[in-house]
């Protein structure tokens, strides 16, 4: 079973060209034909920014998706209305079992919000883990985020994607970490670290944007796309993906989290 993921990070509709357009973003998922998308940068109800729309809600109706939304942060709503939310969701087609959310509060109100939207999908008889994050800027809180991840995938005996903008580039010291276990697709598709930039969507000079893999997916074909370079300030990244075959009762490899 081929199947096709997405990570783009969306800048909250907000195109380079300054103009707010949920619109193009639809068009440009539904040419992409993926069966699993992660999104960053995602409001919902949160302000004048993005019209107050549930931008999660529009994409999904649009796709004819399922989707789950995953807040970094809530505030209280204008005039009693809904909680003012942004983070990371998650679209896709396949049937949705549990979704959790992990907001990283490791140092509240010092430093902008992250999350952890983790999504358990059913595909055939077998129960894959997906995982979307945003990692932060600042060096200790992208340490303590990216531990926190490590560690909530380590817990996984089966198939699992982790993606999202990770704000850092290839071979960084955490990039080394994660790829000592997990397979960066683009890496694997390319038999390099370089190129695969994705930031900024113009002219891309670094690769921020990340999809990887456990042992249990046999990466096809990966991609930065560059049809649409004006509706967010990053690109999207496309992979191919295929079940390994490989059983879940062959043990479980641990993550090198020192």
């Amino acid at each position: 079973m081929d199947f096709r993921v997405v990570t783009f990070n969306i800048h909250h509709g907000i195109g380079v060209d300054k103009e707010l357009d949920l619109g193009r973003i639809a068009s440009l998922l539904k040419s992409l034909d993926a069966d699993i998308i992660g999104l960053n940068e995602v409001d919902r109800f949160f302000s004048e920014r993005s019209a107050f729309q549930d931008q999660a809600k529009y994409l999904a109706k649009e796709l004819q998706y399922d989707h789950v939304f995953g807040p970094a942060v809530t505030m209280e709503g204008l005039d009693g209305n809904e909680k003012r939310q942004f983070g990371n969701a998650l679209l896709t087609r396949l049937p949705i079992i549990e979704p959790k959310n992990y907001p990283f509060d490791f140092l509240p109100k010092v430093i902008e919000d992250r999350a952890l939207l983790e999504v358990a999908l059913k595909t055939g008889d077998q129960t894959l883990k997906v995982f979307v994050t945003h990692l932060s800027l600042a060096l200790f809180q992208h340490k303590k985020q990216s531990s926190f991840i490590l560690n909530k995938v380590n817990e996984i005996k089966g198939p699992s994607i982790v993606m999202g903008d990770w704000n850092m580039t290839p071979r960084s010291r955490t990039w080394r970490r994660v790829t000592e276990q997990l397979t960066d697709v683009w890496t694997e598709t390319h038999q390099r670290s370089s190129g695969g930039h994705t930031f900024p969507s113009r002219r891309p000079f670094r690769r921020l944007d990340y999809i990887f893999v456990n042992r249990y997916f046999n990466v096809v074909d990966c991609e930065v796309v560059t049809s649409e370079r004006e509706i967010s300030d990053h690109l999207p990244v496309l992979a191919t993906l295929t079940f390994s075959g490989q059983s879940t009762e062959e043990g479980s490899s641990k993550l090198n989290l020192e």
